[in-house]
C-alpha cells in the first residue's frame, strides 16, 4: 500500500528562488497515462447512462454506449474551472444547485465524460458527452481521482497535519524539517500550495484549508512526478468527513490540539472531536503522532487505530518525546526533545512562543516515524548546520512592525485557545503594556464569543474591539457581546470599541508605547473580509504598517 520513498529526489538548495504560479502548473501531473471511460466505469461500480442525443458541438460526434471504451480518459475535475481537456467532470449534489447544472460548461471547457448520480443525470444527458451514474458523486471525486493519478503508488512521502490550532505552523515546520535534511519537500494548507520551490497562493477566503479531492490527487501526482521526497498537507475536520482526503496514502499524522470550534456545524464538541479522529485510521495514515498535554489529546491517544507516538510538554505525562524549553526570545526558542529511550535532540525553533517549540517537535518526531529513514542522528547534523527550525509562516506571529520600538504581530489564530496560548507567551516578553485587537466570525458558533472575549482580557492591559468577518451578521451585536463580556469581567480593563479593522488597529498603534506589543488577532495572511456577503479588501499586515508611519514609528517604504 505503501511505496518506498524516493529519497534520492533533487536536493533543495542552489541560486533558485521560490517562483509564483498558477494553480494547473502544479496541481496536475504534465503527463497523465490516458485510462479508457470504461475501465474507469468498471472500477468505479458506475453503469453507462443512457447515451447523449445531442453533440455540444459539431467538432465533437455524440458518444454512444459502444463508442465510450474509446473515450480516454486523463484527468478529473470537481468543478468547471478546473476541467481541463480530457477530464472526466465529477458533478456534485449542492445546497441550492446540482453540479450537472454545469455539465455543458464543463464540455465546453474538454469534458470528454461526465460523473453524476441518477438526479444529476437528469441535467447531464443532453451534454453530448458519456454519462456515468454513481451513488455518491463525492466519494466518486476521490476514487477517480486516485485512479487516474494512480496516487496510491506515489513515492512522496505525504504528512497530514490536523488540530484546532497549530495546523499551519505545524506543516511549515514539517516543510521545514524535510529541507534542511537536502530533500525537496512539499506543502498544501491554508496559506498556499508548494511543489519544490513553485508556490500558489491560497490565501484567499473562496480557498479551502484543504483542498477537494482532484486538487490534492493531482497535487500529490505532481509532486510524485517533480520527485518531491515529502510533503505536509494541512487537514481540516471539513476536508475529512468532506472525503477531500479519500484515497490518498498519508504515512504520518499529526494531532496538535482539540478546542472549542465549529460548533455551528457540528453541534457539539463530541461530534467535532469525531471528525477529527476518523484521519486516524489505517484507512487513512500509517501512524500517528499525537500531543498529550490535556486530556483530549490523551484520548486521541487511546482512541487512534494505527501505531501511535506521544509528544508532551508535561513531563509528567509519560509521553514518547517529552519536550523541554531552555530559552526563548521574540525571535528564537531553543528547546529540548527527549525520547522515553534516553535520545536526545537539541535544537531552536526562529519563532517566540514555547507553542512553537511543540510545533517543531511534532514535526521532529513525524519525520523521525515516516519512511523517509531518517535516523535521530541526520536530524541532529541537518538542524545543528542550519541553526534549527526556520519556516517562514504566513501570519503567523508574523512580526509586522520591523525595526520599530512598538512591536507588532499579526496571527491567524482565532479562537479562545489560541488567544491565550500567544498572549500568554507575548506578555513574558515585555515590561511594557500588551495591547490586544480582535473581532468574532459572523454567521458562525456564537457560544464561544464570550470565551474568546475572556482570552483575549486575562494579560492583556488594553483591548481594542473591531470587525472580524461579520459576514451577514449585525456587526454592532457581535462587538457588543465581545465588549460587554470584557467589561462585565474584566472592568480594570481598558477597552475601545471600534468598527473598522484599520482604523481598530491604528487606534492600538497610537495609544502604544517604545517597549509594548500589540497583538492583532484573526486576520493573519488574509488579504479580505467578509462584510455582508460581500468580499473587502483588507490586509491586517498593510494596516499595521500604515499605523506605525501614520505614527512617525516606521519609515520605510
Amino acid at each position: 500500500m505503501f511505496a518506498k520513498p524516493r529519497i534520492s529526489g533533487a536536493p533543495v538548495g542552489g541560486s533558485r528562488g521560490s517562483q509564483r504560479v498558477m494553480d494547473t502548473e502544479i496541481t496536475r501531473p504534465r503527463r497523465s497515462a490516458p485510462i479508457s471511460l470504461r475501465e474507469l466505469a468498471d472500477r468505479l461500480g458506475a453503469r453507462l447512462d443512457s447515451p447523449a442525443t445531442e453533440p455540444v458541438s459539431p467538432a465533437r460526434d455524440t458518444e454512444t454506449a459502444d463508442s465510450s471504451p474509446r473515450v480516454a480518459v486523463t484527468g478529473v475535475a470537481g468543478g468547471t474551472d478546473r476541467v481541463l481537456p480530457g477530464d472526466v467532470f465529477v458533478a456534485i449534489p449542492g445546497a441550492r444547485t446540482h453540479g450537472a447544472s454545469f455539465a455543458r460548461e464543463a464540455v465546453e471547457a474538454g469534458a470528454v465524460a461526465i460523473i453524476t448520480d441518477a438526479a444529476g443525470a437528469e441535467h447531464a444527458r443532453d451534454a453530448g458527452v458519456p454519462v456515468l451514474v454513481v451513488e455518491h458523486p463525492r466519494s466518486a471525486l476521490a476514487d477517480a481521482s486516485g485512479i487516474v493519478h494512480s496516487t496510491r503508488a506515489i513515492d512522496t512521502v505525504l504528512f497530514a497535519v490536523t488540530g484546532t490550532n497549530g495546523k499551519t505552523t505545524t506543516t511549515y515546520m514539517v516543510r521545514d524539517v524535510i529541507k534542511a535534511l537536502g530533500l525537496r519537500a512539499g506543502l498544501a494548507g491554508t496559506v498556499e500550495r508548494i511543489v519544490g520551490n513553485k508556490h500558489i497562493d491560497t490565501s484567499d477566503s473562496g480557498r479551502l484549508t484543504t483542498p477537494e479531492a482532484d486538487v490534492l490527487h493531482g497535487l500529490a501526482a505532481r509532486m510524485h512526478e517533480d520527485h518531491v521526497a515529502a510533503a505536509a498537507i494541512e487537514v481540516s475536520s471539513h476536508g475529512i468527513d468532506g472525503g477531500r482526503i479519500d484515497g490518498l496514502p498519508f504515512d504520518v499524522s499529526i494531532f496538535t490540539n482539540f478546542s472549542q470550534d465549529h460548533l455551528d456545524e457540528y453541534g457539539t464538541m463530541e461530534r467535532y472531536f469525531a471528525a477529527k479522529m476518523a484521519l486516524f485510521t489505517p484507512e487513512h495514515t500509517r501512524r500517528a503522532v499525537i500531543v498529550i498535554d490535556d486530556e483530549w489529546g490523551k484520548r486521541a491517544a487511546r482512541e487512534a487505530q494505527v501505531p501511535v507516538t506521544t509528544v508532551a510538554m508535561d513531563a509528567e505525562a509519560g509521553a514518547d518525546w517529552t519536550v523541554e524549553v531552555n530559552d526563548t526570545t521574540l525571535a528564537h526558542t531553543e528547546f529540548r526533545m527527549r525520547h522515553r529511550s534516553g535520545d536526545v535532540v537539541d535544537t531552536t525553533v526562529g519563532m517566540p512562543g514555547w507553542f512553537t517549540a511543540l510545533d517543531a517537535a511534532l514535526a521532529i518526531a513525524a519525520v523521525l516515524d515516516s519512511r523517509l529513514g531518517i535516523t535521530a542522528d541526520d536530524l541532529r547534523a541537518a538542524l545543528g548546520e542550519r541553526g534549527g527550525v526556520h519556516p517562514s509562516v504566513p501570519g503567523r506571529i508574523e512580526l509586522a512592525s520591523g525595526d520599530a520600538p512598538v512591536r507588532v504581530y499579526v496571527d491567524y489564530g482565532h479562537t479562545e485557545a489560541s488567544f491565550r496560548t500567544v498572549l500568554q507567551s507575548l506578555r513574558e516578553f515585555t515590561d511594557g503594556r500588551l495591547f490586544m485587537v480582535f473581532g468574532a466570525d459572523g454567521d458562525r458558533d456564537r457560544t464561544k464569543r464570550p470565551a474568546m472575549a475572556r482570552a483575549a482580557s486575562e494579560v492583556t492591559d488594553v483591548v481594542v474591539v473591531t470587525d472580524y468577518n461579520p459576514r451577514t451578521e449585525d456587526p454592532t451585536e457581535i462587538r457588543r457581546t465581545l465588549v460587554d463580556t470584557i467589561r462585565r469581567e474584566f472592568p480594570e480593563r481598558e477597552v475601545y470599541e471600534v468598527a473598522a479593522p484599520a482604523e481598530g488597529i491604528r487606534k492600538a498603534i497610537s495609544l502604544a508605547r517604545a517597549g509594548d506589543i500589540v497583538f492583532v488577532g484573526g486576520h493573519g495572511h488574509r488579504r479580505d473580509v467578509e462584510v455582508g456577503g460581500k468580499l473587502v479588501p483588507f490586509s491586517a499586515m498593510d494596516a499595521v504598517r500604515d499605523a506605525l508611519r501614520a505614527e512617525g514609528w516606521l519609515t520605510s517604504a
